[in-house]
């Protein structure tokens, strides 16, 4: 039986007291029912005796301590699942804003997720096309990776996470692949231009959006991602797809924690974030992977706005240590009007060389990225050289990678937001590049791929 409360002793901002209590546990979910009937719902964070101190989802504005009723559910917060989620746009809360039917789930699964037993991980080996060439060809995403991508204030990460979603895909596995895009903290422009771009293209049948506005409150940005990984994981373990999580913007998500984290008068660690932000973050991004007994997989790629362009700011240092790399956009080819302005050499997916190669992508992947890594490097040597001391003052081959460094910024990274390049044109287009340079300088490839693969001049 659900017992009722009226012990509400203080509210302040978005926490509130209530005593006496009993039989509640932490991260419950709870009910609060207002004199004239509305319910608010909240959640348990602190358990001390019979008193409980929760925290709302919604304002607290018109709560009236001394009328209005609290209730516990006994469990926490719930996502109700079904495979007719894919299509559907969700608020933060796993509520239905799209105006459709309302979801018949087929189970209701706890937010929070359970851990994947480290033994009963597969390591991830399976290639994930992405149509961007800076992603595909130099950084490769492998099937069950977390590759977060980090940007900065005004640049196109928005764009970027568009075209992921609209464009990748598992080679050979159309059929069984879907996206879990979730918007955190965003501006209700970039909500409709994610919704109208992903219906417009006809990659909404594929997806399930769940969109948490700047103007909602700052516990449901903290469920938001946690609704998203719970769908993916019903997709993934239990329906056996191939999911990609996208999020955006990881920066909203920790705000909001340290505004929770100061609420609760907790000891801040750096720049005020609280001291469990590492610990948070990872039971996030841990929650991506491939698991025994099942043939679905989870690959996360989070976005990040660093603040100040900042990589030693807590998120995106602390988003390091736990995920497998990151591909980085620069400042410098978003003013050249490069598009995906991708900054290329400190990028970086530690499990490219899992993903790539004979029966994969191709056999040529590994020696092609190798060998346009160190070309483009000196190339840009080559250009700050030029700055200093003049052309002239270049030797000819030096002069060559200058041009390379050009001609790779110009039509390998700048591609736009529009173009869904294969694997194989990526690759044809490096070589294509790889050709500005005499055969003599290709050190880290073999003779007999130069020799298949080499283009035939006209």
């Amino acid at each position: 039986m659900i017992r009722e409360y009226r012990t509400i002793e203080e509210v302040a901002g978005p926490l509130m007291l209530v005593k006496q209590v009993e039989g509640v546990k932490y991260d419950e979910l709870g009910e609060i029912e207002l004199p004239n009937g509305e319910v608010r719902r909240c959640r348990v964070l602190e358990v001390n005796g019979r008193n409980v101190l929760v925290q709302l989802f919604e304002s607290a504005a018109g709560i009236n301590l001394a009328d209005s009723k609290v209730r516990f559910t006994g469990h926490g917060v719930e996502l109700p699942v079904s495979q007719n989620m894919l299509g559907r746009v969700f608020n933060g809360m796993g509520e239905a804003i799209d105006g459709g039917a309302r979801l018949i789930p087929e189970k209701n699964l706890d937010i929070n997720g359970t851990p994947i037993n480290p033994a009963a991980r597969y390591y991830p080996s399976e290639f994930i096309q992405t149509g961007v060439s800076t992603i595909d060809g130099l950084n490769t995403l492998v099937r069950g990776q977390k590759l977060p991508i980090f940007s900065g204030s005004g640049l196109p990460h928005a764009n970027l996470a568009a075209q992921i979603a609209r464009q990748a895909k598992v080679r050979n596995a159309d059929d069984k692949f879907a996206v879990v895009f979730a918007a955190v903290g965003i501006t209700f422009e970039e909500a409709d231009f994610f919704i109208s771009d992903f219906k417009k293209t006809g990659a909404i049948d594929r997806t399930v959006l769940f969109i948490n506005l700047a103007s909602d409150p700052a516990i449901e940005r903290i469920s938001t991602p946690r609704m998203a990984l719970t769908a993916a994981e019903y997709l993934a373990f239990e329906c056996d797809m191939h999911v990609l999580v996208i999020i955006t913007d990881i920066t909203n998500y920790a705000e909001a924690l340290r505004e929770v984290s100061a609420a609760r008068k907790e000891v801040p660690g750096r720049r005020g974030y609280p001291g469990y932000l590492y610990t948070d973050l990872a039971t996030l991004y841990e929650r991506a992977g491939r698991k025994m007994g099942s043939e679905g997989s989870i690959t996360m790629i989070p976005i990040l706005t660093m603040p100040e362009d900042d990589k030693t700011h807590p998120i995106p240092d602390l988003t390091g240590y736990i995920t497998e790399g990151q591909i980085i956009l620069s400042r410098e080819m978003y003013r050249k009007g490069y598009m995906p302005p991708v900054d290329v050499l400190p990028s970086l997916s530690r499990l490219k060389d899992k993903g790539i190669g004979e029966g994969k992508t191709r056999e040529d992947h590994s020696a092609t990225l190798n060998q346009l890594f160190a070309a483009y490097a000196r190339g840009k040597e080559a250009k700050e050289l030029m700055v200093v001391l003049g052309e002239a003052a270049l030797s000819p081959i030096d002069r060559l990678y200058a041009q390379f460094a050009d001609e790779f910024e110009a039509r390998y990274i700048n591609q736009g937001f529009e173009e869904n390049r294969s694997i194989e044109e990526t690759l044809d287009l490096g070589w294509e590049l790889l050709s500005i340079l005499p055969k003599s300088e290709m050190k880290r490839i073999k003779p007999e791929m130069i020799e298949k693969y080499w283009p035939k001049k006209a």
